[in-house]
């Protein structure tokens, strides 16, 4: 088997041919036509003992194709490997695909390859671009602080609802003229809860702000989810969830508990809740300066984003317009990946999204290079 390489004039494609001879591929048919005879039921004939001729009478054919096509590829892929080509895409054939015969001995495959333009790339201490990072304020020092007591707070009893207070009480259906409903189909709930928090409908939420123990509020469960059906059979301790998601009736809840969250206390122990045992603090300014550290690490992936959007516009900005792409190659690799996508809508996203997305590919791994990038199988792992 001979496989030769040429480049084009262009400089962004190459053709791959590959020259097979009988010797090649012989071997491998006849072993691949044994196979067939000793594993598959091939009536008028013991499993095992078919005839190689019998065999390449049948399946000669379509098992030469298949072995040709194997060999062809396998030799394709390494020689890309040995010789260090770097392409874009996998290679496509230059040609119609030509019919295998059984009489024909010798074929030649050629491959079409996309390659890489040249791109030079200079990175230096002359190229400088801003890095943000978030200044973190005392205002967002205070809120994480009270987000962080609130997680780590306890539930206890308290006199009067605020926004953040969980409802204990019976809960009774009402019916049209706000009267307590009596019939035998009525919903009454003995321990319901609430937590108007989370209601969807904030007017529903209002309701029960500033309430006592004692005091009827009426609300109308619907509208605190929108009929969610899992979240009204919770509620109203339904099991048909169906037809919960269509109780559409007010109700009254008698409160009978309330529920407040009460902040956790700054202190040796609430420290290791947030930071871990192994954290140093031991004072309320450490504290604050590891939240402040907290809030940053948040906001650090964000100033890497804005940095990588802000390096990709200048490296596109300066390069892009001497980058060369093979429109040609990649319009019909695309057509050939994608038999969904038509040539129109190909036409339509080319030069918009596909150029300047291959474009990227060539720069950023340009500037890998440049920078000598390098990824080993710690960073895989």
């Amino acid at each position: 088997m001979n496989v030769s390489y040429e480049k084009n004039p262009d400089g962004l494609t190459a053709k791959i041919t590959v020259a097979v001879e009988e010797n090649d591929y012989a071997a491998k048919v006849k072993a691949e036509l044994k196979k067939i005879g000793a594993t598959q039921t091939i009536p008028g004939f013991r499993k095992g003992h078919v005839s190689v001729e019998h065999l390449t009478r049948r399946f000669g054919k379509e098992v030469k194709s298949e072995v040709m096509n194997r060999i062809v590829i396998e030799a394709v892929d390494k020689y890309i490997k040995e010789n260090n080509i770097v392409y874009i895409a996998e290679p496509l054939p230059a040609s119609e695909p030509q019919a295998i015969t059984m009489e024909q001995k010798d074929y030649t495959f050629a491959f079409d390859l996309a390659l890489p333009a040249d791109i030079d790339v200079k990175l230096d201490k002359e190229v400088s671009l801003p890095f943000y990072t978030v200044k973190v304020t005392e205002e967002m020092i205070n809120e994480q602080d009270k987000a962080l007591r609130e997680r780590f707070g306890a539930q206890t009893p308290g006199e009067e609802a605020d926004e953040k207070a969980l409802i204990k009480g019976t809960i009774m259906e009402l019916n049209e003229d706000g009267s307590i409903k009596e019939s035998a189909d009525a919903i009454q709930v003995i321990d319901g809860i609430v937590a108007p928090m989370f209601f969807k409908d904030k007017s529903q939420s209002e309701k029960f702000l500033h309430c006592k123990v004692g005091d009827k509020v009426v609300f109308n469960p619907w509208a605190t989810c929108e009929g969610n059906p899992t979240e009204m059979s919770s509620m109203l301790h339904l099991t048909d969830k169906d037809a919960a998601a269509n109780v559409k009736s007010d109700f009254e809840l008698t409160v009978s508990e309330i529920i407040m969250l009460k902040p956790a206390e700054i202190g040796e122990e609430f420290y290791k809740y947030d930071f871990g045992p192994q954290a140093n603090i031991e004072n309320e300014e450490q504290y604050r300066e590891n939240v402040a550290q907290m809030i940053a690490a948040q906001f650090a992936p964000s100033s890497q984003e804005v940095f990588q959007l802000s390096a990709r516009k200048y490296l596109m900005d300066t390069y892009a317009d001497s980058v060369k792409v093979p429109e040609d190659f990649l319009k019909r690799y695309l057509l050939l990946e994608n038999p969904e996508l038509t040539a129109e809508k190909l036409a339509e996203d080319f030069d918009k999204y596909v150029v300047p997305d291959v474009k990227w590919q060539l720069i950023r791994d340009e500037v890998g290079k440049k920078l000598d990038v390098k990824i080993g199988e710690e960073d895989v792992m």
